[in-house]
């Protein structure tokens, strides 16, 4: 008699995923190069190379005769290969704005060994250590270089924030099928392929802060493991303000639903003492190490509930057009509405689920009320100032809309295989394309020739001829006034300490004095006063329009009406006041020093 039929299930997995990752990685590098190049299809090639791989994954993880070992080798290929368009696009040194200022505060760790030192890119960046004496560590001791050892750390943490994900929700389903299938629904929010990988605090802390969840509900069942929540929880606070704030905001919600569902009195006691411990450690952290932190948030927020206001009533303030002057093909502009109209419905057919199902399990209405703080804040991508702020939530609030979604998922699959496996698949594309689309524009997304004023594609070697020059001849450490995007490659590859302007410390009134006109003398005390030597001035700015609107700052007192904001004449003013001396000209990047011994000539704000 022939012997039992062995289960190949394990071979074919394998072999369909390393098939579909091979050709879903040359769909990405087409992609990539179709974008850089000006011609091809780069969105179609794009989305091309991601779903042929996630949709097999999604289906490998979401069959009922996948084992436990084979599901979770499907979430590591899968948290594997959602790191790869992100690798692609910036795999040898840092791109987005705030890369630069993360890999400057980890290469001065790891050269000077001193923590909580000041960043002019990002002013708060050094109160928050986590990450980058993480990656010091690991430079020093592999001897990789900087922006190597962050890749490791951060490909390590996107891998550690998917099973994280998973192993929550195991924890209060108590079901692998539904653990992986949340872990794939949570990987389609806006922020997780590009903006949640980047060389970030916050990159590390996401990762932290659903380990500390799952800390926290293993602590519930088990009071005497709340030792392991408390070090997480302090490694969150240490790594990044708002994940600390959003740690406090997530551990309140479940412990209310904790306190107010029947259930163990010590459960209750050690929720409420892990999220007061959260509160005391997070509070303690922004009054004394980092004070600096709320007056750099508040500006966000206080701008983005004016906006949201004022676009209710004639009040001035204006809201924003998504997609305004996008390239972003029309499909993917209308997937990004799509997305929200299938995530609505996914969280009301998820609540009809949990209510009749499990509503006496806390930690499910729990998540049911983070996945709900998902929707308000999309009002808040209408508003300039908002925007950001709102997309740094769904990092969040997508955590408990994947956890009370994917068992509803799994009880349609076990009812209706077929049919709802194709819904579920052809509705996972659609978020995970929408979602992205409506998260990340696609300068983020793709390389392309360089555009002044943008977050990605502003560096230029022009640029950075002219900061390694200031380096190489005058040394490393000046105090310069420089623009948002010169300020960004002086201060990183450069290594000098740039100012981009301030309510409290306006240097781009230097730039806006017209010519014959005083600089205000205020600001050249000032100058004077705190040591700065150089000027930068980028000429471009009196010829072309910042594509993020932003020359200096979010507060700068620029009209912003499609036209530069700046005359020639401003900018080549300081070639004739006594109290500027140019010491380098590349054509659009000029080098003034200062000369401030001449602040009493009468001719101070003058022309020579």
């Amino acid at each position: 008699m022939p012997g039992p039929r062995r289960d190949r299930s394990a071979l074919w997995c394998a072999a369909s995923l390393t098939a579909a990752g091979v050709a879903g990685a040359v769909a990405l590098v087409a992609a990539d190069r179709a974008a850089e190049w000006g011609h091809g299809r780069p969105f179609e090639l794009f989305w091309l190379g991601m779903l042929v791989f996630t949709l097999p994954a999604a289906f490998w993880a979401g069959r009922r005769a996948t084992g436990s070992r084979l599901r979770l080798a499907v979430l590591i290929a899968y948290a594997s290969f959602s790191y790869l368009p992100k690798l692609l696009r910036n795999p040898t040194g840092p791109l987005y704005h705030d890369e630069f200022a993360h890999w400057r505060q980890s290469r001065q760790i790891l050269l000077e060994g001193r923590l909580f030192e000041a960043n002019p890119i990002v002013r708060v960046v050094g109160d928050f250590p986590g990450l980058h004496s993480t990656v010091s560590a690991v430079s020093a001791l592999t001897g990789f270089s900087v922006w190597h050892a962050a890749l490791a750390v951060l490909i390590g943490a996107h891998l550690l924030m998917v099973l994280g994900v998973a192993v929550l929700a195991q924890e209060i389903w108590k079901d692998g099928r539904t653990a992986a299938i949340a872990a794939l629904i949570y990987g389609l929010n806006s922020s997780f392929l590009f903006f949640d990988t980047q060389f970030g605090y916050e990159s590390l802390a996401i990762a932290l802060w659903v380990w500390t969840l799952v800390a926290l509900v293993r602590a519930l069942r088990s009071p005497a493991k709340a030792g392991l929540a408390v070090l997480l929880i302090a490694a969150t606070v240490m790594t990044h303000h708002l994940t600390a704030l959003g740690l406090i905001a997530t551990m309140l919600i479940l412990t209310l639903m904790v306190s107010v569902r029947p259930g163990p009195a010590a459960a209750r006691w050690t929720a409420w003492a892990l999220t007061l411990t959260a509160v005391a450690m997070t509070t303690g952290w922004l009054l004394w190490v980092a004070p600096k932190t709320a007056g750099y948030l508040e500006p966000y927020l206080g701008r983005s509930l004016d906006q949201f206001a004022g676009m209710f009533k004639d009040s001035g303030e204006s809201g924003r057009t998504l997609f305004k002057q996008s390239i972003a093909p029309w499909w993917e502009q209308k997937t990004a509405f799509a997305a929200q109209i299938c995530a609505l419905v996914a969280m009301i057919g998820a609540a009809l689920h949990v209510w009749r199902r499990t509503r006496r399990e806390p930690l499910a209405l729990g998540m049911l009320l983070i996945g709900a703080c998902y929707f308000p804040a999309v009002g808040l991508i209408l508003t300039p100032s908002g925007a950001e702020g709102a997309r740094r939530s769904w990092a969040f609030s997508y955590l408990g809309i994947a956890l009370v979604v994917a068992p509803l998922a799994v009880r349609l699959l076990d009812r209706w295989v077929a049919k709802a496996a194709t819904v579920l698949l052809i509705g996972f594309a659609i978020v995970q394309v929408g979602n992205t689309a409506a998260g990340m524009n696609p300068s983020y997304r793709f390389p392309g020739p360089p555009v002044y004023g943008s977050d990605t594609r502003a560096m230029t070697p022009e640029v950075v001829a002219a900061s390694d020059w200031l380096r190489t001849t005058q040394g490393r450490g000046l105090r310069i006034v420089a623009d948002r995007y010169s300020g960004l490659i002086f201060g990183s590859f450069g290594g000098q300490d740039p100012v981009t302007g301030s309510v409290t410390f306006p240097t781009y009134d230097v730039y806006l004095a017209k010519p014959g006109r005083p600089v205000p003398p205020k600001l050249i005390g000032q100058l004077s006063a705190w040591h700065f030597g150089y000027l930068v001035v980028d000429r471009r700015m009196a010829t072309q329009v910042p594509e993020i609107q932003i020359y200096f700052e979010n507060n700068e007192p620029i009209a912003h009406d499609g036209r530069p904001g700046f005359t020639l004449g401003q900018l080549t003013k300081f070639d004739r006041t006594p109290w500027t001396i140019k010491i380098y000209d590349s054509g659009n990047i000029a080098i003034y020093r200062f000369d401030f011994d001449l602040v009493g000539h009468p001719a101070i704000g003058g022309t020579k």
